[in-house]
């Protein structure tokens, strides 16, 4: 089983190749990168390509690692206690199964996306080494292991908000996905716009590159945000001369608000275009 990438998603060969490795590991595959680099999209793409049931669990900053494993409904049980339901005679009818008993049970290898985990605290990934190391846990309340049938493909994202231990650091496979050149990008909006106009795509990556590239900004506009600037453009038949200028770095360009998401930035790009007129 081998990942060679999809037409709906532009995967590097060194990505091909992390997703192989954490494949032949067995490991998980922590994957690391800038804010919509598409780093939660590669999993559902992983997959599709490999014909694999896909779970996924987002991370929030109160999200705890026994979430994944199951829950105990304390409450339901004692409200059904007060109602004389006889469900309360079995307390694994009070279980409730978090992704990874889904994973560790299914028939067929699955591929679970555990997404932006740097968001939880800091005990968050060690509180899972065990878990993802043996494939396996126990079920307190009922005395039952729970073992995975088959080892799930586990792809963990994270956007670098904090560092990760080294013990939960050694058990994965890692990988960079770096910020796409402009080759690959125009690779990347052809997968989304198919037979969009090349001048147009020509004259909004060099704005969209120029604006990265201008020092000081808060936030860098990434990836998506392109493609929803892309969008916004041919829905307003926006011609590519509107985004032309003598001065690109010193110019907002049309729709700016796809691509720059705080005053800080907006302020910054004002002042330069002031200063490009008192200058001319």
């Amino acid at each position: 089983m081998r990942f060679e990438g999809s037409k709906n998603y532009v995967a590097t060969q060194d990505l091909r190749l992390a997703v192989n490795a954490a494949l032949t590991l067995q490991r998980p595959l922590l994957i690391k990168g800038e804010p919509g680099t598409g780093k939660t999209m590669l999993a559902e793409e992983v997959a599709l390509a490999l014909g694999m049931p896909l779970l996924q669990w987002h991370i929030k900053s109160t999200t705890k690692a026994q979430q994944g494993l199951y829950e105990y409904d304390a409450v339901s049980r004692l409200r059904d206690s007060q109602l004389g339901d006889e469900r309360v005679k079995s307390i694994e009818n009070y279980i409730v199964h978090g992704v990874l008993w889904q994973a560790f049970e299914s028939e067929v290898p699955t591929v679970l996306l555990i997404d932006e985990v740097d968001k939880a605290d800091i005990e968050f990934p060690n509180d899972l080494l065990r878990e993802l190391d043996r494939m396996e846990f126990h079920v307190y309340e009922t005395r039952e292991l729970v073992r995975a049938k088959h080892r799930p493909l586990v792809i963990i994202t994270s956007n670098n908000e904090k560092e990760l231990p080294d013990a939960f650091l050694r058990r994965c496979f890692f990988h960079y996905i770096r910020f796409p050149d402009k080759d690959t990008m125009r690779q990347i909006v052809d997968v989304h716009y198919p037979g969009i106009k090349k001048e147009l795509v020509s004259r909004a990556l060099e704005a969209f590159f120029q604006m990265r590239d201008v020092p000081g900004l808060k936030k860098k506009p990434s990836t998506s945000e392109l493609l929803d600037w892309l969008k916004l453009l041919l829905a307003e038949d926006i011609p590519p001369e509107a985004l032309h200028s003598q001065d690109t770095k010193a110019i907002i360009p049309p729709l700016h608000g796809a691509l720059l998401k705080n005053e800080q930035d907006v302020h910054l790009f004002e002042r330069l275009v002031f200063m490009a007129r008192n200058n001319r």
